[in-house]
């Protein structure tokens, strides 16, 4: 098979290519230059948000069986390229969100909820949702529903990640002491690792499957306690999980989501919708999800190759609550509880 990636340096995009390279594929990066691709890739270099920008793809001649692309931003950018690609690739693969469902998304969604309205194929960046949704119109516009695959990808975790959820966990965990949990325990988080989201595509693209398929692990398999307990033997620190109810969280003034990374309070809204998704779908056509454990020791064993500092999208916030602010929590829940930890 031959695939091109649209980007392939990072998180998503590099995982993708390292995937298909283990699979004996022919892979070509098409990238801005930032960062070196895997070894074994053949290289074009070009900006999407410069004039002329995908000059180097049009003066290519070669040809592929598909394409992937990651963009997040201007959905302009994915219709150049697709328009570009039609006739030289088989089926383009967009990774896009579940964030393209109108909110508030509905407990159990699945692919046929209703989207957000206002998205454009050619519009220029407007919103994380829209901007999504617009490159999934971008796609099918210039390959049709039948070639165009819609990755609609959950909560992403895993090496290379350059969000900072995961790794803002493992570093705080690694650091020891009290560490603020938030509960309950038994919360049920959904999530997917970045190698089986790369994995299910790559399969996806081999059976020429096309239109949208929700992404993500199946609801209840993995708790915030799993999750956070890993980053422990991960890490062996010297850390101690103390499970704070999410009441006082949210008095606190800590965010869920990014205050808290992967976190939020369960029955409500943001919960049903990013921790409640229906996967049948994709789980029907061989989605297959590997353990938390691996999950969280091959990031960590990632993370600390790199020095600890995990890169940072320029455009994603930044992740974790101030320690002062976990500290006065973790203060107040022993008071009321009495007892000295």
């Amino acid at each position: 098979m031959r695939l091109l990636v649209l980007g392939g340096t990072e998180f998503v995009g590099r995982t993708v290519v390292e995937a298909a390279l283990a699979r004996g594929w022919e892979v070509t990066v098409f990238h801005r230059g930032r960062h070196a691709p895997p070894a074994g890739v053949r290289s074009l270099r070009g900006d999407r948000t410069a004039p002329g920008g995908l000059a180097a793809l049009a003066g290519d001649d070669g040809s592929w069986d598909a394409v992937v692309d990651t963009w997040s931003a201007a959905p302009r950018a994915v219709r150049d390229a697709a328009r570009l690609l039609r006739g030289r690739a088989g089926r383009y693969v967009y990774v896009s969100s579940r964030s393209v469902y109108a909110w508030p998304w509905p407990r159990g969604g699945r692919e046929d909820a209703p989207l957000v309205e206002g998205a454009a194929a050619g519009a220029e960046a407007t919103d994380y949702p829209r901007d999504k949704r617009g490159g999934e119109l971008a796609a099918v516009e210039a390959f049709g529903a039948g070639d165009a695959l819609l990755v609609r990808a959950g909560l992403i975790l895993g090496p290379y990640e350059n969000v900072g959820r995961l790794p803002w966990w493992l570093n705080r965990i690694s650091r020891g002491g009290p560490v603020l949990a938030p509960g309950p325990r038994d919360l049920a988080v959904q999530y997917i690792d970045v190698r089986d989201l790369a994995d299910w595509t790559l399969r996806a693209v081999e059976r020429a499957l096309g239109g949208p398929y929700d992404l993500v692990g199946p609801p209840g398999a993995t708790t915030m306690g799993d999750l956070l307990e890993a980053c422990l033997r991960a890490t062996a620190a010297d850390a101690e999980l103390r499970w704070i109810e999410p009441r006082s969280i949210l008095d606190a003034g800590i965010e869920p989501w990014t205050g808290l990374p992967v976190w939020v309070p369960p029955d409500g809204e943001m919960y049903d919708a990013v921790h409640r998704s229906d996967v049948s779908r994709a789980l029907a056509t061989g989605l297959r999800c590997r353990p938390v454990d691996e999950t969280v020791t091959d990031t960590w064993r990632w993370l600390t190759s790199v020095g600890g500092v995990a890169p940072q999208r320029p455009d994603r916030t930044v992740k974790g609550v101030d320690p002062e602010v976990e500290a006065r929590v973790l203060a107040a829940a022993r008071g009321v509880s009495g007892t000295t930890p």
